[in-house]
């Protein structure tokens, strides 16, 4: 159980703004009112009584998220919140390598991150950055507001061939292939 004088809990599954809206109402259902929520973390200018917090557990597993206390759990946590921060939430990805870029944010050398997510996860961060990668395509793709030469610069692939390389060997299908699925799938409700 989180500790009672701790005012800064880590939340799992909080990935996007919309999380963060359903982790602040379940805190304030509660009667405490956050300072700061950012994805994976809320902190609280007060204590929660026990109680509450049992209420705010319960409450948050109901809609898919929970509290996380150990250390280890908290770190894995943070690699894909970064993760996600840096996949999903800037507008370019730096050219700057993953590991740099993890190690600097987080305090830790790469190969103890590394070897900490793949042994808790079954993966590596290499394969879950590049999972993040290829949703984040899909999404771009299927908005179909860019072409595939500027979702490559957006993401940071070194080329449209690098990128359609790897979306095709982790989806089975070409970006191209993706795009027009998207299309016969929709039709205009003047066609149904």
């Amino acid at each position: 159980m989180v500790n009672l004088n701790k005012m800064h809990f880590y939340i799992k599954n909080m990935v996007c703004n919309r999380c963060k809206t359903a982790v602040q109402n379940e805190f304030e259902k509660i009667g405490v009112f956050p300072v700061s929520i950012e994805l994976g973390e809320v902190q609280t200018s007060e204590e929660i009584s026990s109680d509450k917090l049992i209420a705010l557990e319960n409450s948050l597993k109901h809609i898919g998220f929970e509290i996380i206390d150990d250390k280890k759990s908290r770190l894995i946590e943070q690699i894909k919140t970064e993760i996600i921060r840096l996949v999903h939430h800037s507008t370019a990805i730096e050219n700057t390598n993953l590991s740099t870029i993890l190690a600097s944010k987080l305090n830790y050398e790469y190969n103890y991150l590394s070897n900490l997510f793949s042994e808790v996860e079954g993966t590596t961060i290499e394969k879950y950055f590049i999972s993040q990668r290829i949703e984040k395509v899909k999404e771009l793709l299927v908005y179909d507001e860019l072409s595939l030469s500027e979702i490559s610069n957006q993401l940071g692939y070194s080329s449209v061939a690098y990128l359609s390389s790897q979306f095709k060997k982790v989806t089975g299908l070409t970006p191209t292939f993706y795009k027009s699925l998207k299309e016969t799938k929709r039709r205009n409700i003047d066609k149904l």
